[in-house]
């Protein structure tokens, strides 16, 4: 089981940014949580993190060449109005994709209530902080998803 898990903007700021609505765990300290818990099961993860919207979709279309199972990703900002990543995780079939937020994007300002992802991922997980990555593997591995045969892309 490969696992891809890829952050977007600021989500680097771990810790610094709006502790009282994110949390006051580090980038650091959440990565190396979701490599423990992975660990724990067997399970390969990659876990990648920018700032920028076209190495964000690189990252989506590589979960997919390089056979990962799943895709876990958290676009930050981006999940409101970037199409270009919204198609590029429509384009990645067979890939099982899940949708983080750190907080609860719909109990916010209005604009954070504007989801272009949302219709184009297995499924969505909001407000639950970094639990929701737990869960999101968890949800992943439980598919029991078998390795993806990638000889012919």
């Amino acid at each position: 089981m490969k696992i891809k898990v890829v952050n977007g903007p600021n989500l680097n700021l771990l810790g610094i940014r709006k502790p009282e609505v994110y949390g006051t765990i580090t980038y650091q300290e959440l990565t190396n949580q979701i490599q423990s818990f992975c660990a724990e099961r067997g399970i390969t993860v990659e876990i990648v993190q920018s700032n920028h919207e076209g190495s964000i979709v690189d990252a989506i279309h590589d979960a997919y060449f390089k056979g990962f199972n799943g895709l876990i990703i958290n676009p930050g900002a981006y999940t409101h109005y970037s199409y270009a990543i919204r198609d590029a995780l429509e384009a990645i079939e067979g890939v099982l994709k899940v949708e983080v937020h750190l907080s609860n994007i719909y109990a916010r300002e209005s604009f954070r209530a504007i989801n272009v992802i949302r219709d184009v991922v297995d499924w969505s997980i909001v407000g639950k902080g970094i639990e929701g990555y737990f869960e999101a593997i968890t949800w992943i591995a439980s598919k029991k998803c078998r390795q993806r045969d990638t000889s012919s892309l």
